[in-house]
């Protein structure tokens, strides 16, 4: 179930993800750089090249794909993480029951068109909207599993 503004609303969401990384990627070189840690207890993905960080981003989890399953999983539906690094995907539980939105709403998502990627940059880029983050980050998975964090904030390392 979904109102009939939610599919138009989703593509620009899409669409202001692909601008938002963009931007990342010029300013900070997001998602060239040779090594990524997450680290948990500051929410922060530490991005690193010769074993020097070199840009920090503080993140929320918005959700995982299960090559598995087959489904995108909402990080506010995940028992493995701590209430605090899944506020954000809480406030996209709260925006997709209040408007009747069910993928936002449930915490499974099926893979309709076969493909996790593209499913998980599409929810992350909703999740992305929703709370006005800067963009969006993906862990790299050659099996169809990955982790989606939403970017609160992002800097160069001191």
């Amino acid at each position: 179930m979904k109102p009939d503004w939610y599919p138009a609303w989703r593509e620009e969401a899409i669409k202001q993800l692909k601008v938002k990384n963009d931007r990342l990627e010029k300013d900070f070189r997001f998602g060239h750089w040779s090594r990524y840690d997450y680290d948990i207890e500051t929410r922060r993905l530490l991005f690193a090249k010769d074993g020097n960080v070199k840009v920090t981003a503080e993140v929320q989890i918005a959700g995982s794909t299960s090559a598995k399953s087959q489904t995108w999983l909402w990080a506010w539906a995940n028992s493995n993480w701590p209430d605090d690094v899944m506020i954000d995907a809480k406030l996209v539980r709260s925006f997709g029951e209040t408007n009747s939105i069910d993928e936002l709403a449930q915490s499974y998502v099926r893979d309709a068109d076969d493909d996790l990627e593209v499913l998980g940059w599409e929810l992350g880029a909703v999740a992305v909207r929703i709370c006005d983050a800067l963009g969006a980050y993906h862990s790299p998975s050659a099996e169809g599993d990955a982790r989606y964090y939403i970017i609160k904030s992002i800097s160069w390392a001191e």
